[in-house]
């Protein structure tokens, strides 16, 4: 069992920048695969990135590649979302997920979720 807690988010203008950060439990951080999704009102959860275990792959939904770049530091079992040029259209909830495969987040879904953490940005 996998607990997460994400936090960063906030208000911010269009094409500011922000970090978000994903707490894990357990000791076995270290061997799940990690991702963020983001949902905004009145629409689906949509995949945003996600990191292997190693942090030796990733993959990017195109609408955030070259802007947003994730991390982790499996020593301190956090996740990290630096988000840059923000954009109106990003308002959303972003929610932070683990599983054991890397593909299975790749492919949009997740075994554990975080409650999730709120980014507004203003024009």
């Amino acid at each position: 069992q996998v607990q997460l807690v994400e936090s960063g988010g906030g208000l911010v203008q269009a094409g500011g920048s922000l970090r978000l950060s994903c707490a894990a439990s357990g000791r076995t951080f270290s061997s799940y695969a990690m991702g963020w999704f983001r949902q905004a009102p009145g629409q689906e959860r949509k995949f945003v990135v996600t990191i292997s275990w190693s942090g030796g792959s990733t993959a990017y939904a195109d609408s955030v590649k070259g802007r947003f770049t994730i991390s982790r530091d499996n020593a301190k079992n956090t996740v990290y979302l630096q988000m840059n040029s923000l954009k109106r259209e990003e308002t959303a909830v972003y929610y932070c997920a683990a599983s054991n495969d890397f593909l299975r987040i790749a492919a949009g879904t997740g075994d554990y979720w975080g409650q999730g953490t709120q980014v507004t940005v203003s024009s």
